[in-house]
């Protein structure tokens, strides 16, 4: 018996009876040898840790366009946290870790340099729209090493679906969507306290109260509920009460920090800078690296392909060596 047979003889044994069983995935979209080590949903997390699309979240915005500071949140440290929270969780509620993990460490793959901000620019521009999270599966089907990175359906799934009405069939991919959540309404509130966009004084004093007065409390209070309702429940879900604590911060970062506050004061610059580099790789294709005029996909999705994975810094850089005259040297 491999490694690999005796951890899905392991997960049999001990995971509950409603959790993803890598033994059972429903499969790739090409037939792979099985590892003798690791299993199926352990090889698509190992795949996305070492996908370059993962290396360049670390230089994308998550609320703060290319902050300065060392301790704001990026897209990575963002996922991450999302990682870590949904982790936690699947392993008190007996889940599949590994299939949560992956699916956890893939969400964002596809989101664009400025955040929010860079994504309401390209679906104004693309025609059909853009999406960060078709964006993302995209990214592992297609984009990644030019022939994508063959990841499990169950796994695949749990990315296409973290946001948005539809739902994952594993409950590994639903946990990982409400995780999504209560990750960023707590680090983002973080981020906004620390850069003084609010005070403590701003946040909503009764919820405040429920949840915790810093992180650490909050975040606890928040899994903590996850857990026990999910457990009673056998699906995953939060308490009426936490939803409704959770709305309402999520209402307050919306009108404090989300929507015209100064974290949010250059975003009007971010989407000139996309649009305009769209518009000019639209009139000069040859310029992107490895286009393929040839390429079935049509030429706005492979403009779009190549913004949408640049990191704030480089789009930056690109748009000066554009569009900004260079002083003469003689």
């Amino acid at each position: 018996m491999s490694i690999r047979e005796e951890a899905e003889k392991f997960e049999k044994s001990y995971l509950s009876p409603v959790a993803a069983l890598s033994s059972g995935s429903r499969g790739r979209s090409r037939e792979e040898t099985p590892c003798r080590v690791r299993t199926a949903f352990q090889r698509d997390r190992d795949r996305i840790i070492h996908s370059k699309a993962f290396r360049r979240l670390k230089h994308k915005t998550q609320v703060f366009i290319a902050p300065e500071g060392d301790h704001y949140r990026t897209r990575l440290t963002h996922t991450l946290e999302v990682s870590q929270i949904a982790r936690t969780a699947a392993r008190a509620l007996r889940l599949n870790e590994d299939l949560t993990e992956a699916a956890a460490l893939g969400h964002d793959l596809g989101h664009t340099p400025f955040g929010h901000a860079g994504e309401e620019a390209l679906n104004e521009l693309l025609p059909g729209g853009f999406r960060h999270n078709e964006q993302s599966l995209r990214v592992v089907d297609f984009l990644e090493q030019n022939r994508g990175l063959n990841l499990t359906d169950e796994v695949r799934e749990g990315i296409l679906k973290h946001t948005g009405k539809d739902f994952p069939e594993t409950l590994e991919g639903q946990l990982v969507k409400i995780c999504d959540r209560l990750a960023y309404i707590n680090h983002d509130i973080d981020d906004a306290m620390r850069s003084g966009v609010i005070s403590t004084s701003d946040l909503p004093r009764e919820e405040i109260g429920y949840l915790g007065s810093n992180a650490s409390e909050r975040v606890n209070t928040m899994v903590t509920d996850l857990i026990y309702h999910s457990r009673e429940a056998d699906c995953i879900q939060l308490s009426p009460k936490m939803r409704e604590v959770i709305e309402e911060m999520r209402r307050f970062m919306f009108e404090k920090v989300y929507v015209d506050s100064v974290a949010k004061s250059e975003e009007h610059k971010a989407k000139r800078v996309i649009k305009e580099i769209y518009y000019y790789f639209l009139q000069n294709p040859a310029e992107i690296p490895h286009f393929n005029g040839y390429s079935p996909e049509s030429l706005e999705q492979q403009v779009c392909d190549y913004i949408a994975g640049m990191t704030d810094r480089y789009i930056i850089s690109l748009f000066q060596d554009l569009f900004v005259p260079r002083p003469w040297e003689k």
